[in-house]
């Protein structure tokens, strides 16, 4: 009699993994998305990739492999299966023994792969079980598309590139319409890649008076790439414009193009923006990764305690939920990673954005157009006479806007908007200062909540920090005892990390969710210092004490906490500057 497979829920569940209920909750998810209840667990930050991998194996009854485990890498042979195969399925070969492929895959259900691979090798097929994640990891780590700096070739991309950048005797200007071998073409497609495999999110060309620098914004900090010579200026800059669709003549005033084009076989998305400036036109290349926003959201960085609650807060009916920030903190990400979540066939969801970055399947996104007057507060009146279940609002800029979004939350719909305020308990000031009736904000914003991005410190590289600089210790509040107690790290450097001693970034948070004193204070125009107090009192975590949190536990370092949020009450005198 065959053996009766035990469900995977029913697995995790029985291991203390997870709970009935969060298993009932992942399967309306996944029922709704089309998604496993796998991966509906996991993206609801019920478990952890590699628990799934292991209920799979178990499941299956598979070997499960750790590939971060001693020895298990040394078991990897690349040369036994194709480079295509492998990148594009997430394979990893583990050897070959008796004339059968050993090899570790990530879905044990995908079983026209598995006919694909035993046809295309020949040879029959062993299979173990590692978490996708890791397989991904190790491929890229190895082919080195995942690097930091220190994937960049140290010789400029003009020796590189373009080889006739020394011969003064050469118009570059006219390669922009010759074939794809023309050099500026090489250069700027080199350029252009690179950047994409060496995780930049930015690609800034800036002229200067003698020069051109090129830079790469790598988890959040900028690295100068190369100084390209001033007299192909002209050259660059056009083939960026035409590459993007703005017109290549126009150098007076700002534009706004875009660009697709395949880096290692994926499409990558461009944002482009041309600024004039003095010695020339800044152009800046956003590169656009639709998996930038669908990290889910344990990755983010909550805390365990910040996860249940905003879990809570996103499955809300009704009501307005801010997220506060400066450009650049990730603020776009959460709120994408929360609809993600959200988005299901039996809800409608609409989105008006300036501009759309990112394409979402089943969600209806507007692009803002001031110029024809389609502004937030039109598409937002448009919206909410289609009757939709969540609306995201790029970002409240005025009353008009406010009001509207405002109106919808008391109206019956689920409202994600932005806000630029330093932390969670100026929303409920600024959005007065608009111009908003005060009882209006005391009813409608359900939870406000501010964060910022740290670099997190490599994890092949760290090591302890003996002793920590005191001055940054006490910028965080971070007494001696804690200090010692905790796990404080410092960065190294080393080839994973690009000689940096950070790879990737995650947020620090201040979660505040409305009770009635807080609508109380709201109600009544109190002062910034008394929203805050009473948000302490219900229980907020401010923004350096959740980066507390993380440098104690070896995530990241004082100083990367420091520069965006410090201990109240600090004078020079008091932290010895």
């Amino acid at each position: 009699m065959a053996r009766i497979r035990k469900k995977l829920g029913e697995i995790l569940t029985g291991w203390g993994t997870v709970t009935e209920t969060q298993v009932e909750t992942a399967l309306g998810i996944a029922k709704g998305s089309g998604k496993r209840i796998g991966e509906a667990l996991i993206e609801a930050g019920f478990c952890k990739e590699e628990d799934v991998s292991k209920a799979l194996a178990h499941q299956f009854d598979m070997e499960f492999v750790n590939l971060s485990g001693a020895g298990v890498t040394d078991q990897i042979d690349m040369d036994l299966v194709p480079d295509d195969l492998i990148k594009k399925h997430l394979v990893l070969p583990m050897g070959n023994a008796g004339g059968r492929l050993k090899l570790a895959i990530h879905d044990p259900m995908d079983l026209e792969l598995l006919d694909l691979l035993r046809f295309r090798m020949n040879c029959e097929i062993d299979t173990v079980i590692a978490p996708k994640a890791a397989i991904k990891s190790y491929i890229e780590n190895l082919s080195g598309t995942a690097g930091g700096p220190s994937i960049f070739s140290e010789e400029s991309l003009v020796t590189d590139s373009v080889d006739v950048s020394m011969d003064t005797s050469v118009d570059t200007s006219v390669d922009i319409e010759a074939g794809e071998d023309a050099p500026i073409i090489r250069l700027v497609h080199r350029m252009i890649t690179e950047a994409v495999r060496g995780r930049a999110s930015d690609i800034h060309v800036e002229p200067m008076n003698d020069r051109v620098v090129l830079r790469y914004r790598i988890d959040g900090v900028c690295h100068v790439r190369d100084n390209l010579p001033k007299r192909m200026q002209p050259a660059v800059l056009a083939r960026l414009k035409l590459m993007s669709g703005v017109n290549i003549a126009e150098r007076r005033i700002p534009q706004d193009g875009r660009i697709k084009m395949p880096v290692d076989g994926e499409q990558i998305d461009f944002r482009v923006s041309s600024c004039p400036a003095y010695h020339g036109e800044s152009v800046v290349l956003r590169i656009l990764r639709p998996e930038s926003v669908k990290i889910g959201l344990p990755n983010l960085g909550f805390e365990a305690d910040h996860l249940d609650e905003f879990n809570r807060i996103i499955r809300r009916p009704n009501g307005i939920f801010l997220v506060t920030g400066p450009t650049g903190s990730g603020k776009t990400t959460t709120l994408y990673s929360a609809l993600d979540v959200l988005n299901r066939p039996d809800r409608k969801i609409i989105t008006a954005e300036d501009p759309v970055e990112y394409n979402f399947t089943g969600i209806n996104q507007c692009q803002v157009r001031e110029g024809i007057g389609l502004t937030f507060a039109s598409i937002l009146r448009a919206m909410l006479r289609q009757a939709p279940n969540i609306v995201l609002v790029g970002e409240i800029r005025d009353r008009e806007v406010a009001d509207i979004a405002i109106q919808a939350a008391l109206t019956g719909h689920l409202v994600f908007s932005t806000l630029h305020t330093n932390d969670a308990p100026s929303a409920i000031t600024r959005l007065i200062d608009m111009g908003v009736k005060p009882f209006l904000v005391a009813s409608s914003i359900m939870a406000v909540m501010a964060q910022r991005l740290f670099r997190v410190l490599c994890d092949r590289c760290k090591e302890p920090d003996t002793d920590p600089d005191p001055v940054q210790l006490r910028l965080i509040g971070i007494s001696e005892e804690e200090a010692a107690n905790g796990n404080i790290c410092r960065p190294v450097g080393c080839g994973h990390c690009g000689d940096v001693g950070y790879r990737g970034r995650r947020a620090i948070f201040e979660l505040m969710r409305m009770n009635n004193e807080l609508r109380e204070l709201a109600f009544a125009q109190s002062q910034i210092g008394q929203i805050r107090a009473a948000a302490g009192r219900a229980g907020m975590r401010d923004l350096v004490s959740d980066g507390k949190i993380k440098i104690l536990r070896g995530d990241t370092t004082p100083d990367e906490v420091a520069r965006f949020a410090q201990a109240e009450g600090l004078t020079e005198a008091n932290i010895d500057i």
